[in-house]
């Protein structure tokens, strides 16, 4: 696994032994060239949520974010994501936060980070997740003062998998799927429901 382009592209990253289900490069790629387009990376704050190596926030890191926060819960997909931010010698603008993605965005959503919106979420959670567990943590998300005006949401799931239940307050503008995973685009709702301009 590797990162894919920017400042540490073609850096290869360590992945947990198990429990987590890694992004392809193919699909990594494709997330960033519409990420590319739509303009939400250079100088932005960006949650990788259910992070496992944090391969997503640490891409985001290479292609100019200023801020990445990588959540996750379990001991070897935090492990293995602190060992690439040390690698990457990205200590000074990513974190790690080992615990639930459900409790790090219940406490987003009650305490939002003053002058700290989010420009970029990415969730990448278990299949096994349930779609009432999805659908609250995009609740958490949608609530006034997480995300910046023209942030995206992307949710990567199993082909499989329904279209995830989108709360008030977000709203999808875009899909594709890539052999067994899905890519989900959402932002947040705007008055006359158009998309800001990049």
């Amino acid at each position: 696994m590797r990162i894919v382009a920017g400042t540490m592209g073609g850096r290869t990253l360590v992945v947990p032994p198990k429990g987590t289900r890694p992004t392809s490069d193919r699909v990594r790629e494709a997330i960033f060239s519409r990420l590319d387009h739509l303009d939400v990376l250079d100088d932005t704050r960006v949650l990788d949520l259910y992070a496992g190596s944090g391969a997503l926030g640490l891409e985001a890191a290479s292609r100019g974010a200023r801020h990445v926060t990588l959540v996750d819960s379990a001991r070897g997909a935090v492990a293995a994501a602190r060992a690439n931010v040390a690698t990457l010698g990205l200590a000074s603008c990513v974190r790690v936060v080992a615990g639930p993605v459900e409790r790090y965005t219940a406490a987003l959503a009650a305490t939002p980070p003053s002058g700290a919106t989010l420009d970029l979420v990415f969730l990448d959670p278990p299949y096994d997740l349930s779609d009432d567990g999805l659908a609250q943590v995009l609740r958490d998300l949608a609530a006034p003062g997480v995300l910046a005006p023209g942030a995206v949401v992307v949710v990567e799931r199993s082909a499989r998998s329904p279209e995830p239940a989108w709360p008030d307050g977000l709203t999808p503008f875009g899909h594709k799927a890539y052999g067994e995973t899905a890519v989900y685009y959402a932002e947040p709702a705007t008055a006359d429901g158009q998309r800001p301009e990049p």
